[in-house]
């Protein structure tokens, strides 16, 4: 894994770590699924060298200080060092909380019951609309720090809470200014299948003409994928299939939130359209799950949403890699049904509940997370090429990652070879 230069003095790179207790990462180009999602590369004493923003050299500590000479240099404190998290779903544009919505569920209202009295989605559209790019801006920023913080390096960003063309454009504007501002990288979802718009109530097929006939032909020089909210209260099986369609016909690519739930075979359809995603799948059947697996679309599953909404329904995780299916982990940050930026939460909930080991956590988080993007050549592992995301941690070894929880243990955020945090 190292690329050692030839002459005798040593190389100058922009930055070299030393000091890494344990450096764990998944390793390749392409998502890990059965026994594979659990092998990672464990190393010991070694060090990273970075350089014009990519991983130039991973090997022996004392290899690499001689061979080496870092601009500058960290000294990793003897903790677990791991790439770049990659959050791979999440609605982060928006204004203002929905409290008062989880008091309710906590009372036993359900989130369907909760969105048909006008809670929900549509509950969080006034503060989209009525808000300036700029002001969307300053309330996201500070949501992008703390994702840092949490060594979360890349997100996937929908919009979906303005739903009018000009406000989901505008959602996408702020992706992109938060883009050219901020460390984390955004990779921007148009997500104007979320809901219908109360104009519209009553009236679903002319919203879905409006998104096909605009909004997804103005969207696509700003996004890389278009999404959809497959569930017979929103989109049924065939206007989820128009609404895709008609994306894919703009270049855009496919991301959809199916039997998240009910059992209505929206993983099915994500598997007939070629999707690069299944999102959530609480109640993804036998023969969805078959389907996905023949097709290659990748389940981005949210532990932390059925707890939040207090639903028992868990994602079937276990016979999703059995069956070859090669799940990601997602937070689903967003106002309504998970308030939660840290991945470090995520990996320890799918072991509770889903049954995975440490090093399936952290798959799901960085190699299998960033190829749901298209990205697994370029993140998700800690291998020389690569571009340099990573993340130093107080930890012992990896298995802690899913052992500890309720606290945040990153020490130092690496983005692009320069530390940001």
């Amino acid at each position: 894994m190292t690329d050692q230069p030839n002459s005798e003095s040593p190389r100058e790179v922009d930055l070299l770590v030393t000091g890494i207790g344990e450096l764990a990462t998944p390793e390749g180009e392409q998502p890990l699924s059965g026994s594979g999602m659990g092998r990672l590369s464990v190393q010991r004493g070694v060090a990273v060298a970075c350089d014009a923003g990519r991983f130039v050299a991973i090997g022996p500590e004392a290899e690499l200080i001689e061979g080496f000479r870092g601009r500058d240099t960290l000294d990793a404190g003897g903790g677990l060092a791991i790439p770049g998290l990659v959050d791979s779903h999440t609605h982060p544009v928006f204004l203002g909380t929905r409290e008062g919505e989880f008091e309710q569920r906590v009372a036993g209202r359900s989130y369907v019951e909760i969105a048909a009295a006008g809670g929900g989605i549509r509950s969080s559209l006034e503060g989209v609309r009525a808000s300036t790019e700029l002001l969307l801006l300053e309330v996201l920023l500070p949501r992008l720090d703390r994702f840092l913080q949490l060594g979360t390096t890349t997100i996937e960003a929908k919009t979906g809470y303005g739903l009018t063309v000009a406000d989901e454009l505008k959602g996408l504007d702020v992706i992109a200014a938060a883009n050219r501002s901020h460390a984390v990288e955004l990779i921007p979802t148009c997500l104007g299948g979320h809901d219908v718009p109360p104009e519209f109530k009553g009236r679903p097929e002319a919203w879905i003409d409006v998104v096909c006939a605009e909004l997804w032909p103005a969207a696509a020089s700003k996004a890389a994928f278009a999404d959809v909210f497959t569930e017979s209260h929103v989109f049924g099986l065939e206007a989820s299939r128009r609404l895709m369609e008609s994306a894919r016909e703009q270049g855009l690519g496919l991301r959809m939130h199916v039997d998240q739930l009910t059992s209505l075979g929206g993983a099915e359809l994500a598997a007939e359209l070629g999707a690069a995603s299944a999102d959530h799948l609480e109640h993804v059947s036998e023969h969805g799950i078959a389907a996905l697996a023949e097709r290659g679309v990748q389940p981005v599953l949210c532990p932390l949403v059925p707890l939040y909404l207090g639903e028992a329904q868990e994602a079937p995780a276990r016979r999703m890699i059995e069956a070859g299916c090669a799940p990601a982990l997602s937070t689903d940050f967003n106002p309504g049904s998970c308030y939660c930026m840290s991945l470090f939460e995520v990996m320890s909930w799918a072991a509770l509940r889903y049954g995975m080991s440490a090093a399936e956590a952290l798959t799901g988080t960085t190699l299998n997370a960033a190829c749901s993007l298209g990205l697994g050549h370029e993140l998700g592992s800690v291998e020389v090429g690569k571009r340099a995301d990573l993340v130093l941690t107080d930890l012992p070894n990896h298995t802690h990652l899913t052992y500890e929880l309720g606290r945040n243990p990153v020490r130092r955020v690496i983005k692009g070879g320069a530390a940001v945090h």
